[in-house]
């Protein structure tokens, strides 16, 4: 089956493709198949992954994965969450997102440098589908002061996972994607996707 990953985003069509490859789905992105971005108008991270999904099912004709997640800094009152992608201006541009995140946090000392990363995805069967499949996941981690490791993209190189002793930017593919925000959240989504796989 088909399935069309509401994202531009390769590094993300890369980690789906790889985390869903053991299930009878063929996983392409928006972006390969025309359609355009929407635009993100939601409160929370589940109403923009809806309003993604819902978009490229009407775009397409086909079910849709679409995810929202950002990296939410406790010291920061939750920021850049919903904002984590553009959190330094359009386009998105991962330096720049970092470099802001390192001058907002310069004055926070370590220990009150806690932070997650936060998941949510959303399947729609089509684009009027009134039972959306909703799973989220969080990774609880740290915002170094500078950046490590060369895997991965956003803020990655800045999060550490303490129980790993690894930002996610060090971890290898795999590792990551076995302990992510992102892995939890699909974890939940293949045990339920019965319901949508012939």
């Amino acid at each position: 089956m088909k399935l069309v990953l509401a994202s531009h985003n390769a590094g993300k069509l890369k980690e789906m493709q790889a985390m869903l490859a053991d299930l009878p789905l063929r996983i392409v992105s928006a972006g390969e198949l025309g359609v355009g971005d929407v635009p993100e108008t939601g409160l929370t991270f589940v109403e923009n992954a809806l309003i993604k999904a819902r978009h490229t099912c009407a775009a397409t004709g086909l079910p849709a994965l679409a995810d929202d997640s950002g990296l939410i800094v406790d010291a920061l009152g939750g920021a850049p969450g919903l904002y984590s992608a553009r959190y330094a201006g359009s386009p998105t541009n991962d330096a720049a997102n970092n470099a802001k995140l390192l001058e907002a946090l310069c004055d926070v000392p370590a220990e009150r440098r806690t932070a997650r990363f936060y998941a949510v995805l959303v399947l729609l069967r089509h684009a009027e589908d009134p039972q959306p499949l909703i799973c989220e996941g969080s990774w609880e981690g740290v915002i170094l002061r500078e950046p490590r490791g060369s895997n991965g993209f956003g803020y990655n190189p800045l999060f550490l996972d303490p129980v790993h002793g690894l930002t996610a930017a060090e971890m290898a593919p795999a590792q990551k994607n076995a302990i992510s925000h992102r892995a939890l959240a699909l974890r939940q989504l293949k045990q339920r996707l019965s319901a949508i796989t012939p």
